[in-house]
């Protein structure tokens, strides 16, 4: 077995010891599931009617037909740059990591408590892992694939942007725990993985090579500057609102912590999953 594709199923492995990690956080330690509460109460905090047109629209471009055309786009540029492989492999990674999640769902189905939210219906006991987190990040991940060598920094960033954008959205609804979130983050990265490890045996045994392929290697300052630039204008973002409104600001921080962390949690796991498929994936 090439190297390459040893390593990404060392990934894998590693992708389905965090699920369980998460899963077993999650529903069994009190201190974690106490945090899950209360990042969900500071994202229940931004609701309003504005906020959630904003939020429904972005959170249900993950539903099952819209999501369909959306999916189809990456298998689409994989087939029109002649590689067959990493379109099957699309298709296979977005089929197979929606489907676990669905099953996951009624199998680990437990109730987290009472928690009731002003304007928003309790959360379902079959909530973890997130269909739309899982969703939105296997769609992220998948366009990284099917992207050319030298736009897979920028596909990355704004990948890992939309699947934030998506689990914001529908956490801000109430529809799931964030740490649902991560549920669906890791089920579509391990997929992934799992896609890329059998490109990597396939290549192995019968090379293929996109003319200018070879001419296309990114450095890796070349490779992390979109997604450094992504971080940077978070950070950069959030600089700009503090100080526009210093007061509210320290207000809301010193009432909401757990949401700021968690928040951050979720856009930095976003990037770390896009970016490390794409580093993967670099010659």
């Amino acid at each position: 077995m090439p190297r390459r594709a040893a390593l990404a199923l060392l990934g894998v492995g590693g992708g389905i010891a965090l699920l369980f990690v998460t899963w077993y956080a999650s529903f069994h330690v009190g201190l974690l599931q106490r945090a899950d509460v209360s990042i969900l109460r500071g994202f229940s905090d931004l609701h309003g009617p504005r906020l959630s047109r904003v939020a429904e629209f972005i959170a249900h471009l993950c539903d099952p037909k819209p999501y369909l055309f959306l999916a189809a786009v990456p298998v689409i540029v994989a087939l029109r740059r002649g590689r067959a492989q990493v379109a099957i492999a699309i298709v296979a990674i977005v089929f197979g990591a929606n489907v676990t999640t669905q099953l996951l769902k009624p199998l680990l189905a437990e109730p987290r408590g009472s928690l009731q939210l002003a304007g928003i219906a309790p959360i379902d006991a079959g909530s973890w892992p997130s269909g739309h987190a899982t969703a939105a990040m296997s769609l992220a991940l998948c366009s990284v694939l099917a992207a050319p060598a030298r736009l897979r920094p920028i596909v990355a960033a704004i990948g890992a942007v939309f699947a934030v954008a998506v689990s914001y959205s529908f956490l801000t609804l109430g529809w799931h725990y964030p740490s649902d979130v991560f549920g669906g983050f890791l089920v579509a990265a391990t997929w992934t993985l799992l896609g890329v490890a059998a490109i990597f045996a396939a290549n192995a045994r019968v090379p293929v090579r996109a003319a200018g392929e070879a001419s296309s290697r990114l450095s890796l300052r070349e490779a992390l500057g979109p997604p450094g630039a992504a971080l940077a204008g978070a950070i950069v973002l959030v600089a700009v609102v503090a100080i526009a409104r210093p007061h509210e600001v320290v207000t809301w921080t010193r009432t909401h912590t757990a949401f700021m962390v968690g928040a951050a949690a979720i856009g930095a796991l976003s990037l770390a999953l896009a970016t490390g498929i794409m580093l993967a994936l670099r010659r």
